[in-house]
């Protein structure tokens, strides 16, 4: 097994043509800070190029917390989009999803906000019974952004993301296997096992192909024509919210340990 340069939060290591990229901030339960993501990014850059043929992305071992989703503390407080194109958030799902080899999210815990769209704009999810998934601007106030939605959208029947996103409710493994949120489903004991022969399988078939067929996959997924009056209509609205009390409420309760007492203003 050959390492990469280590990376302060994120690990690298490269064997039999599969990266493995985990997130190592145990202390802050790997929420996806600017640090965390820009680590991330940095180890995603090249890959294709050591002929890495299939990327795991996987939380340290252990954790029951799979990622604790965007770090609530670096969400900008004044009348600013919160989920902007240049949020590190943003640029991170882009890295994955452009990243033109397969990426797996293998899932132990819980994952939270953020995380859930990062997850999900992995190519493919394998996860054990500990896994959950939930998505949670609702209890912040905060506005998703279109494209976060789109990602949604795209992978998630609407009535579960409706539910999902109007409740903030944990989804637990078993229901996201019965949603096809996971590819597979598997005991705890055999996800990492499971999870490295389904990487391996794939790289012994052609790379050209398979970076071609995702690249096809992802504009194909991705082109959704919005009028240019309904992109600035939804961007009002997002306005509205992220200039709210609502929002500065959400943001303070979080930060202050407390139960945010929501307005509709």
């Amino acid at each position: 097994m050959s390492d990469m340069p280590q990376l302060d939060l994120v690990t690298v290591e490269i064997a039999n043509r599969v990266a493995t990229l985990t997130l190592n901030n145990a202390a802050k339960r790997n929420a996806l800070s600017r640090a965390l993501l820009d680590a991330l990014i940095a180890g995603l850059k090249g890959l294709d190029l050591r002929d890495v043929r299939a990327v795991i992305l996987r939380a340290a071992p252990g954790l029951s917390v799979w990622s604790a989703g965007h770090d609530i503390k670096e969400l900008p407080r004044g009348h600013e989009d919160p989920l902007g194109y240049s949020d590190p958030l943003e640029r991170a799902l882009r890295a994955i999803r452009e990243l033109p080899v397969p990426v797996i999210a293998m899932v132990h815990g819980t994952v939270w906000g953020g995380a859930f769209d990062l997850v999900l704009s992995c190519d493919m999810i394998v996860a054990d019974e500990t896994a959950s998934f939930a998505i949670t601007p609702v209890n912040l106030g905060l506005p998703y952004n279109t494209t976060g939605l789109l990602h949604f959208i795209g992978r998630l029947p609407m009535n579960l993301i409706k539910e999902m996103f109007f409740t903030a409710t944990p989804l637990k493994a078993e229901a996201a296997e019965r949603w096809h949120v996971v590819n597979h489903l598997v005991p705890s004991a055999e996800l990492e096992s499971f999870t490295r022969a389904l990487a391996e399988g794939m790289t012994t078939k052609a790379p050209m192909a398979v970076a071609v067929i995702k690249e096809q996959l992802r504009v194909l997924a991705d082109y959704q024509p919005i009028a240019a009056q309904v992109f600035e209509r939804i961007q009002d609205m997002r306005r509205q919210v992220y200039e709210s009390a609502d929002f500065q409420e959400g943001i303070n309760a979080f930060l202050e340990k407390r139960k945010a007492v929501f307005q509709g203003i």
